[in-house]
């Protein structure tokens, strides 16, 4: 297992396993079909690769549960819904 599930801080950095599992789940799926790792990694382990990705904020799961990269620069956290632009 890896020791990065069984830290807390990856938990509620998402807001809780399931939304976790979802996200490692969907990531896993997008790199399995090709998708670019947004970490530089010296590994070809997805799940690993995932994790790091998650741990640097590159991802988070957007309105619709679809895993999304964050803006370059950003802070990593689900963007806030904006009311005015509905």
């Amino acid at each position: 297992m890896y020791d990065e599930l069984k830290n807390e801080e990856i938990v509620n950095k998402l807001g809780g396993r399931f939304k976790l599992s979802t996200l490692i789940q969907k990531r896993l799926v997008q790199l399995n079909k090709g998708s670019r790792p947004l970490v530089e990694m010296a590994t070809n382990n997805n799940m690993e690769i995932v994790l790091q990705e998650i741990k640097q904020d590159k991802i988070f799961l957007d309105a619709s549960n679809e895993p999304r990269p964050t803006e370059e620069g950003g802070t990593g956290e689900t963007p806030e819904l904006d009311l005015d632009m509905l």
